[in-house]
């Protein structure tokens, strides 16, 4: 990936007369390739309309959050945003395509705002998370903020968003909890 830290892994699909099968987690895997993670939570967003937007979303320490990002039913648009100051991408995102299809996934570590866009009706996203959710240190970043350079797929007078979403500061208003 082009940005330090930003995993896409495309786990094995293994197909026959009975459907599809795929293994989407195994630690011993990550840690083979470098990420001792310990994830202790799982969400699951649902998402009916396209062009929903979510995110660009973090938490601050000392309840940071790495994302293990997958695709359960449709597609999304998923971003990562590195917001670690010092960092030689600071501001830079990554955008890639996940489908249930393919079954892709984006590991998201700390230091990051995340967040993905609905592609088609009904998708639904599941991601494990290496911290527990924690409201008072929730974060995030504006979704449409210039300076990131996002082209989502959506215009943004026709998007889905909610309140805070829309609200969030931009990049350069951003006081980072993270550092390289």
């Amino acid at each position: 990936m082009a940005i330090t830290g930003l995993l896409l892994l495309r786990p094995k699909i293994f197909g026959d007369a009975r459907g599809r099968f795929s293994e989407t987690y195994r630690r011993d895997f990550l840690e083979s390739i470098g990420q001792d993670i310990d994830f202790v939570q799982e969400n699951h967003s649902i998402s009916p309309r396209p062009g929903t937007i979510r995110g660009l979303h973090f938490q601050r320490p000392p309840a940071a959050q790495a994302k293990l990002v997958r695709v359960v039913k449709g597609a999304v648009l998923d971003v990562a945003v590195d917001i670690r100051r010092g960092s030689s991408t600071y501001g830079q995102s990554v955008a890639v395509e996940l489908t249930a299809e393919q079954g892709e996934q984006l590991l998201v570590p700390h230091g990051f705002a995340h967040g993905f866009c609905t592609l088609v009706p009904d998708s639904e996203v599941l991601y494990k998370c290496d911290g527990y959710y924690a409201p008072d240190l929730e974060g995030g970043l504006r979704y449409d903020d210039p300076a990131l350079d996002i082209v989502w797929p959506v215009a943004a007078g026709e998007a889905v968003v909610n309140d805070r979403d829309a609200n969030f500061p931009r990049l350069s208003d951003l006081d980072s909890p993270f550092t390289m």
